[in-house]
């Protein structure tokens, strides 16, 4: 689990996304053409939320999300996205 000091804005989170899967269930190998964006997360960071809308996550809160959410960063050498928290639709 990364410690990231960025700090997002209202009801913003940071989610370090889980590996794609190397194998199917099979033991194929996933060849990385081929590979699915993970739809899960670890949240990393959160902001404070909004004036009338608290936050419901929490850092290290394992999350799904929708499949072309957030906009990716690079932070340290290590991939991050940052999405609304709406746009979280589960916590695992």
């Amino acid at each position: 689990m990364a410690k990231i000091s960025i700090k997002p804005l209202a009801d913003r989170v940071i989610i370090e996304p889980a590996q794609a899967e190397e194998k199917t269930a099979g033991g194929l190998i996933i060849p990385d053409t081929a590979k699915e964006k993970p739809q899960r997360g670890t949240v990393v960071a959160i902001g404070p939320g909004k004036k009338d809308e608290p936050m419901t996550v929490k850092i290290n809160d394992q999350v799904l999300y929708a499949k072309y959410a957030g906009t990716e960063i690079s932070y340290e050498g290590k991939n991050y996205l940052i999405m609304r928290e709406s746009d979280i639709v589960a916590i695992v």
